[in-house]
């Protein structure tokens, strides 16, 4: 190896160790075994599948007891960890802004029915066309994404949503307090272009943008096909009497009548869609009236307007038949260049699915039968350690692939891949945790006698939707006379 490949490798190794510093110092409790517990799912054999699994690997020196008490009576400075993971070198967009992406995951827990704050989550994919409530534990979670096809994104941020919380108010705190965090890691200066939000048609995009008004962010997400928007309010003539109009026409996204000429619109050619034709109309917003999540504002509802983008492709590389997707960005006054370069940012906001795939599926995020939401807490802060270790080692990780793998470039490693090598780069990291003392297994319950306090059963919590102060009229029981004549 030359001294320059030294030079350039010793960087990345600093890195890494100083998050694992980090790291090792946001675990307040049980910080050996928490520690220990991060570095087995790094450096296990093959997919995580249970936690008791993880106590027989090398890097974990602790029995399975220790393990799970580590799990349920640690302690994780969640604060200090959030401003660890915002000081970690983060991923830009190709104009040299931040991306971030906000989506729902759920870890599913239908038979746990001694675990609290349990909500039914909707799941996709597990019927023919059927969308199943399952109750679970729904979380938050932010990542930065990168430019280009990447399965790689930079998890910042995991909250839970608690029983009655609202995704779009929760989203919004949640992504203002990172922004927050962002800025005093110096991620984003005065003089940086305004950082991106991206999110799917689960979000009240309109509403997002309206929460964060006041920060330098963009906001661009997809809506349903069957939305109706409005336009601007037409100038009011001379001499026109009454309160002038706050909405102009309709714009109705199944009805290509209402469209007009587009303000904007592009065609470019893909390798993977064919052509993708892109039209972008400006100056649109929702009519909004107070029901739902507007139901306890006061006074005349905002006008929110914004760029809707219309994108079609020529054809799916699953062979289906493409289907046209409607965006709208909270800016307004696009051209063409921002046109383009939108709907390829929404196209990298997929990268996400990439990481909650490997969350549950390699590294093991829903396999614990935990029983505590705490608890659940902790090992996702754990898993999120897990990852953003595996992403700052990337430059160092040598292909370990398959015989019937193929080979893959240095730059081009899979987040699976750079995980088998960890083992390998771990002991010229930092490894500040400390070896277990001697000591006797603890006497357990007694063989035949039977668990006298049984944990507490709880209730699966429904959402509902909120008041709108209208209060529906009964119908009268009073029953009718009859006619005799």
């Amino acid at each position: 190896m030359s001294l320059l490949h030294h030079a350039v490798r010793q960087e990345p190794f600093a890195e890494l160790s100083c998050f694992r510093g980090e790291f090792y110092s946001c675990l307040t409790k049980r910080s050996d075994a928490l520690f220990e517990l991060a570095d087995a799912v790094l450096c296990a054999d093959g997919p995580v599948r249970s936690l008791v699994e993880l106590s027989l690997v090398g890097e974990h020196r602790r029995g399975h007891g220790g393990l799970y008490d580590a799990l349920a009576a640690g302690r994780v400075d969640i604060a200090r960890l959030r401003r660890a993971l915002a000081a970690v070198p983060l991923p830009r967009a190709a104009d040299g802004r931040l991306v971030l992406a906000a989506d729902i995951t759920c870890w599913l827990r239908p038979d746990a029915h001694t675990s609290p704050q349990r909500i039914l989550c909707h799941t996709y994919g597990r019927g023919k066309d059927q969308h199943i409530p399952i109750p679970g534990w729904p979380y938050s979670v932010i990542c930065a994404l990168e430019a280009g096809r990447s399965s790689w994104t930079a998890p910042l941020d995991a909250l839970r949503l608690a029983p009655g919380d609202d995704a779009a108010t929760v989203t919004a705190r949640q992504m203002r307090e990172l922004i927050e965090r962002l800025m005093d890691a110096g991620q984003w200066k005065d003089d940086d272009p305004d950082i991106l939000i991206v999110v799917d048609a689960g979000y009240d995009v309109p509403r997002l943008a309206h929460l964060l008004n006041d920060l330098p962010v963009q906001v661009l997400g997809r809506m349903r096909s069957d939305r109706v928007l409005r336009r601007a309010a037409p100038p009011r003539e001379p001499g026109t009497r009454g309160r002038p109009p706050r909405h102009g026409g309709e714009f109705v996204f199944g009805d290509p009548a209402t469209w007009n000429t587009p303000d904007a619109a592009t065609v470019t050619e893909t390798r993977l869609y064919g052509t993708a034709t892109a039209r972008a109309w400006d100056r649109l917003h929702p009519r909004l009236t107070h029901r739902s999540a507007w139901v306890s504002q006061l006074g005349a509802l905002p006008v929110i307007e914004g760029t809707v983008i219309r994108l079609q492709v020529e054809y799916l590389p699953s062979g289906a038949t493409p289907k046209p997707v409607w965006l709208w960005w909270s800016g307004t006054g696009a051209t063409d260049t921002q046109v383009d370069l939108l709907w390829q940012v929404f196209l990298r906001r997929f990268d996400i699915e990439h990481t909650f795939r490997l969350f549950k599926q390699t590294l093991g995020w829903t396999c614990p039968k935990i029983r505590t939401p705490e608890a659940a807490d902790r090992w996702t802060w754990l898993i999120l350690a897990v990852y953003t270790q595996l992403r700052l080692a990337r430059p160092l990780a040598a292909d370990l692939r398959r015989p019937w793998e193929k080979p893959n470039p240095p730059n081009r490693l899979t987040p699976a891949r750079v995980r088998r090598d960890f083992r390998h780069l771990r002991p010229q990291a930092a490894c500040p945790a400390q070896a277990p003392k001697s000591s006797r297994p603890g006497p357990g319950r007694p063989p035949g006698r039977k668990n006298t306090r049984p944990a507490p059963r709880h209730d699966v919590h429904t959402v509902r939707k909120p008041d709108t102060g209208k209060q529906r009229t009964k119908k009268s029981t009073t029953p009718r006379p009859r006619r005799t004549g």
